[in-house]
């Protein structure tokens, strides 16, 4: 399946291999990992809660991978997004983008991250030494996003 909600971890190079084993079409494959970080702003995390609405989260990603697909010139895609409680160093975010050559691999990959930051329904919530708090949108990731419209 291309697109996956999940809250277990999952291993980033076996995801690879399952996409790619035996797909001579494929010359070029772009894997992003998100992971949680132990710092914030400057303040250390314990760790981070991802909160989402199944459905509507599930529907937005398979949106943004229908999407990736149609603008760019790729063979095959996975997107993997964890929910629930996590410590920094787990992986959040799996994105794998292959292509006959490099470049439709980059962009599909960079286009999916730059929509899943902006559209995707879900939350963050971090835990550290100064307390609990959401995390806010960021003006920079919706200015990614406007580059994709031009």
């Amino acid at each position: 399946m291309p697109v996956r909600i999940q809250q277990a971890p999952f291993d980033a190079g076996a995801e690879l291999m399952a996409l790619t084993s035996g797909r001579p079409d494929i010359g070029a494959s772009v894997t992003f990992v998100g992971q949680v970080r132990d710092l914030s702003n400057g303040v250390s995390l314990s760790s981070m809660t991802l909160e989402h609405y199944p459905a509507m989260a599930q529907a937005e990603l398979e949106r943004i991978e229908a999407e990736a697909r149609s603008r760019f010139d790729v063979r095959d895609m996975e997107i993997i997004h964890r929910f629930g409680n996590l410590d920094p160093g787990e992986p959040i975010v799996l994105v794998i983008a292959t292509s006959a050559s490099r470049q439709p691999a980059f962009d599909a990959a960079n286009f999916v991250m730059d929509f899943l930051k902006t559209n995707a329904p879900f939350w963050k919530k971090e835990h550290g030494t100064e307390g609990s708090h959401w995390v806010d949108a960021k003006s920079s990731d919706e200015a990614a996003t406007e580059r994709w419209n031009r």
